[in-house]
């Protein structure tokens, strides 16, 4: 697995977006913001917490889009990539970036009405521990992806091994159930990994997508997707789990 200290150098910062994001990454790019957007909307006026925010990509999204934001992450590196995107988009005075460990968030219980955690989970060595955080600072809404088991996921996971953990649907629901939250919803996508879209151009990427949107939609869609998105939320007369 890639270390903290990798994560945490300016260089990686720098380049993180456009290593991820460009050529066919965009199809990533757009699939994820879409489904950030789907699950927290109507967010103006909402109060939102972004935990692993990175470079801030979605920080800045919800921030243009009325939500007072707080954007977590443990490399300061990161952060300052998120300050100068939120500055350049005119959003700054929405996000307070934080550098703090996910593991121990600096913020009273149920401190905001959604907590967004992207991109973190496949990396977490303790997904219950975790996920319990990320309840106690949330009044109502987690939404978060996972990479899937039992999908193109794992061979990719096998020819280049970077350390994601991979999970089967039960594993996930039981640690969303565990943290005293429920399923609200779950989407399911990109048969092809990840890993294929930043490889190649545009061009490329474009037909690929669409018969993999095509897969998705199909009967046996959920079940070759790499990708899950999960919407959980507060169980109705739930306390707030205790602190690990």
């Amino acid at each position: 697995m890639k270390g903290r200290d990798w994560y945490r150098e300016h260089d990686v910062a720098e380049a993180y977006e456009d290593k991820r994001f460009s050529r066919g990454g965009r199809f990533i790019d757009r699939r994820e913001k879409r489904a950030v957007v789907d699950a927290l909307s109507p967010v103006e006026g909402r109060r939102i917490l972004e935990v692993a925010c990175g470079t801030g990509r979605f920080t800045a999204m919800l921030a243009e889009r009325g939500a007072d934001v707080v954007g977590v992450d443990v490399s300061e590196a990161m952060l300052e990539q998120g300050r100068t995107k939120a500055r350049a988009t005119g959003v700054a005075d929405a996000i307070d970036f934080v550098q703090a460990d996910a593991g121990r968030l600096p913020f009273p219980d149920e401190q905001f009405e959604a907590v967004l955690a992207m991109r973190f989970f496949h990396l977490a060595p303790d997904p219950a521990r975790f996920m319990a955080e990320l309840r106690r600072v949330s009044s109502n809404q987690v939404f978060f992806d996972t990479f899937n088991r039992y999908s193109t996921r794992s061979i990719y996971n096998w020819a280049l091994p970077m350390g994601s953990r991979l999970y089967s649907e039960r594993e996930v629901r039981e640690v969303i159930l565990d943290a005293g939250l429920e399923t609200a919803s779950a989407s399911h996508d990109f048969a092809v990994p990840y890993g294929f879209y930043r490889q190649v151009p545009g061009w490329v990427a474009s037909p690929v997508r669409t018969l993999d949107r095509a897969v998705g939609r199909s009967p046996i869609g959920r079940w070759l997707a790499s990708v899950s998105y999960w919407d959980a939320r507060v169980q109705s007369g739930d306390r707030v789990p205790r602190s690990f």
